[in-house]
């Protein structure tokens, strides 16, 4: 990737100190945070890895929890979501599940809007300090939008609204779900808003092997196709007291997550939404790439284990930290060090 960047460095300067043209100035970095749920607080350790070596986004670019953190650090509040996750174990994650039986999603998100909005008020995009987008998805066209203005807990919503799981948020006159659904990673959007290098976080890369293919699979014809789990799971006993009051809440949740060796709804719908994100990330990464890829291995953590922030933080850090010699090299290509710089081009520069 480094390849591409060779070049653009070494040009005439014509005076409006443009990189690439002579001129010494830092190039625009662009940040392009992917999704993939839980395991998008691995973002936090990335950004706290890259503002360590002096390594500043002026564009951030996000998608589903790529969004929550790129708008957390945009906003200054990098801080307030750290020390939130960090916080966060199981017992108080089912706090902000305001699981419904009706509606289009599983969740109404207002309990985990509530919490974005006590840390990020009224905030307006616009009124960023730097360039900040989120990508969503129009449900009807299956347009991908890129928000760029109005309140930044509403983009983020429309960002994350995992389909099936979030209900779809109203922006303007579009309802929008989860921007995985066509830009898992998006580099293409912080190119357009102005960043010369492009560095992206993939938050997917070691989920699944890069072979695809079951050739030949079957049950033998003499064996019989065992009943589905709900025939084997036998009737709860009848709850008595106050805790019939509770049961449908507590059904909802088990049904949600599985148990006794079967998936759950949201076991199943994100497994079908990671693979199509994995295909997805892959072709737009191929046809796209960013200059720098950082891919912290956090696969095997799963998408709603957030109550493992620590590890998933600390992944991110790591894998930023093997990408910034590549991303020095980056940035001196375009834009050598001051001592690096020829004394003619120096010259006339002044």
């Amino acid at each position: 990737m480094l390849e591409n960047l060779i070049g653009r460095g070494h040009g005439v300067s014509n005076g409006n100190g443009k990189v690439g043209l002579g001129s010494v100035r830092r190039p625009v970095i662009g940040l392009a945070l992917g999704g993939g749920a839980a395991r998008g607080f691995a973002h936090i350790g990335i950004l706290r890895t890259l503002l360590a070596y002096g390594i500043v986004p002026h564009v951030v670019v996000g998608t589903s929890i790529g969004a929550v953190v790129g708008g957390a650090y945009a906003a200054g509040h990098l801080d307030t979501l750290e020390e939130w996750a960090r916080g966060l174990q199981p017992r108080n994650i089912f706090g902000y599940l305001d699981i419904r039986l009706n509606g289009s999603g599983l969740i109404g998100g207002t309990k985990l809007a509530a919490q974005l909005e006590a840390a990020m008020g009224q905030n307006l995009i616009e009124d960023l300090p730097i360039k900040f987008a989120t990508v969503a998805t129009e449900v009807r066209t299956g347009h991908e939008i890129w928000l760029t203005r109005g309140r930044i807990v509403d983009a983020m919503r429309a960002s994350y609204a995992l389909p099936g799981i979030f209900a779809p948020v109203l922006v303007g006159d579009r309802w929008l779900v989860d921007g995985a659904l066509v830009n898992p990673v998006p580099v293409s959007a912080a190119r357009a808003f102005g960043a010369e290098i492009v560095i992206a976080a993939n938050l997917s890369s070691d989920v699944f092997a890069h072979s695809t293919t079951v050739y030949s699979h079957g049950a033998p014809a003499d064996v019989a196709v065992a009943p589905t789990p709900d025939v084997l799971d036998p009737a709860p006993p009848p709850k008595r007291g106050l805790s019939r009051l509770f049961s449908p809440e507590r059904t909802m949740k088990r049904e949600f997550f599985g148990g006794g060796g079967r998936p759950g709804i949201s076991t199943v719908m994100v497994d079908a939404f990671n693979i199509m994100q994995d295909r997805i990330t892959r072709a737009r990464l191929a046809g796209d790439p960013p200059d720098l890829l950082i891919s912290p291995r956090v696969g095997q953590i799963g998408w709603f284990d957030f109550h493992r922030a620590d590890d998933l933080i600390a992944h991110g850090a790591k894998a930023a930290e093997r990408a910034i010699e590549s991303i020095q090299e980056a940035i001196d290509i375009l834009a050598p060090p001051t001592s690096k710089v020829p004394a003619t081009e120096k010259a006339a520069n002044e």
